[in-house]
């Protein structure tokens, strides 16, 4: 049987999404187990996702609607 990928393999590899990657207080920097101080955006070769570390965009606003945009 195929075992399904719950998350797309395209997810670009970032350290403020990787298992090994904690933020500092600066919230500009990343620590990384592997390889120390790293930028948030940053990436290096044992990336790993995690699904909890990534924060969803927004959905956005839905327009409103009037009764009269229903009428015929």
């Amino acid at each position: 049987m195929f075992r399904q990928s719950f998350f797309s393999q395209e997810i670009p590899p970032a350290c403020q999404y990787c298992r090994f990657g904690f933020p500092t207080r600066d919230k500009n920097q990343y620590l990384c187990e592997k390889r120390g101080p790293v930028p948030p955006h940053g990436s290096c070769r044992r990336f790993l996702y995690c699904p909890l570390k990534r924060i969803p965009t927004r959905a956005p606003k839905l327009p409103s609607y009037t009764k009269e945009d229903f009428e015929l």
